[in-house]
């Protein structure tokens, strides 16, 4: 196997690397920073061509895939792993006893481990048989073996012949439902972006004006970069009750994402019930008390806002296209719902929806004569990563 091949191979895989970031690995390898490890490779390597936590449940697999080493296992109940991750003290033990019983060959171990899975209920720590830690099975972790699969995070000898590892990054996937650890890594992106949106440099960059200095021979050269604080403002909208309870807690944790995270110059957050009215709710129980009126919103906050409207789009269309649609409050409205929604969306700079429903089901979803009209009012992305990095460079008007 020439090592030149795995460079091809995670690039016609999908995986984007870089020249010289496979450069930078070699380096690495030069200077024996893998110890000579595969486990240790794994995470070097990884920390160096990956670019973003989306990928690493793709590079887990391709790495799996290539050097049939790390396998990564769907079947293995959760159970086993939770056990695994509180390891004991190794237990005592006779190596030459030990040494006997465990030198199998990858067959046998292969075996071994899908019977025990079969057999296996219950914690077993200490032990010569089953999966567990501090003992000398040849299935677990934190023990003694000569030969072994290990279950899990822990390695004290790094003589496996496989680890079979729980794969914690495959909800990081761009195509996944977002969850909050999603949107706090778009988060980040997103202060990639905009920090240096709608602004100019006008920050005196100190270190890269000494640079510039010393290379123009002494004479003073001035370098500015974009300033640290953002000037992004945000107006979000997320839909609450009906079809969206099963988002109930999803949309909660984004809007503690949201609120926390200091990427804004100012943020707004109201509610609304399937599709913004003639009101706005300050709470998600989208209590008539603890309303402002739509168009107290229009001709106060100021139309330098983005705005972020985050639901399913799911409803009857006749919600949409008639006086009075929203029934839920019996609020008196002579504006249809997507009147109200044109207009919000006019106003303001820039606009996106982000939508939980997966794309791909739009156009079959319960929803999807709503989906598709609001779609034509507003650009819709899907909830996911991709999506959301999509939707933000929208917002900000980055192509």
């Amino acid at each position: 196997m020439v090592f030149s091949d795995y460079f091809y191979f995670l690039r016609d895989s999908g995986l984007k690397v870089s020249l010289d970031e496979w450069m930078t690995l070699l380096e690495a390898l030069d200077k024996d920073l893998a110890c000579s490890s595969l486990e240790r490779f794994y995470y070097l390597s990884r920390s160096i061509l990956v670019k973003t936590e989306a990928d690493y449940d793709m590079y887990g697999r391709l790495f799996s895939a290539y050097f049939e080493a790390a396998a990564v296992s769907e079947e293995i109940p959760d159970e086993i792993f939770d056990f695994l991750s509180r390891p004991i003290d190794q237990m005592p033990y006779d190596k030459d006893e030990v040494d006997e019983r465990t030198n199998l060959d990858f067959e046998e171990l292969e075996e071994l481990f899908r019977k025990r899975l079969e057999e296996q209920k219950e914690a077993h720590n200490g032990g010569i048989r089953w999966i567990g830690t501090g003992g000398t099975s040849p299935l677990g972790n934190s023990g003694y073996a000569l030969n072994g699969f290990r279950v899990g995070e822990f390695s004290t000898r790094q003589s496996a012949l496989q680890v079979i590892a729980k794969q914690n990054y495959r909800d990081f996937r761009e195509d996944e439902t977002i969850d909050i650890r999603h949107f706090q890594t778009a988060l980040r992106r997103l202060r990639q972006y905009s920090s240096r949106f709608g602004q100019t440099r006008d920050e005196l960059d100190i270190d890269a004006t000494i640079d510039k200095t010393c290379d123009n021979a002494g004479m003073l050269s001035l370098v500015y970069d974009y300033p640290r604080k953002n000037t992004v403002k945000l107006l979000a909208l997320f839909d609450s009750g009906g079809s969206m309870e099963k988002y109930a807690k999803l949309c909660s944790q984004l809007f503690q994402a949201v609120s926390k995270e200091n990427h804004f110059k100012d943020l707004k957050i109201y509610y609304f019930h399937n599709c913004p009215y003639n009101k706005l709710y300050k709470t998600p129980m989208c209590d008539l008390k603890d309303s402002v009126d739509t168009e107290w919103v229009l001709k106060n906050v100021g139309d330098d806002y983005k705005i972020l409207f985050v639901g399913d789009a799911s409803m009857a269309s006749w919600e949409l296209r008639y006086y009075n649609g929203n029934r839920r409050n019996r609020v008196s409205d002579n504006v249809s719902p997507v009147a109200w929604l044109k207009r919000l969306v006019t106003n303001y700079d820039q606009a996106i929806w982000l939508n939980p429903i997966p794309e791909k089901q739009w156009d079959t979803a319960r929803g999807k004569t709503t989906i598709g009209l609001i779609k034509s009012v507003v650009s819709m992305y899907p909830l996911s990563v991709d999506g959301l990095e999509r939707g933000i460079r929208k917002l900000l008007g980055i192509r």
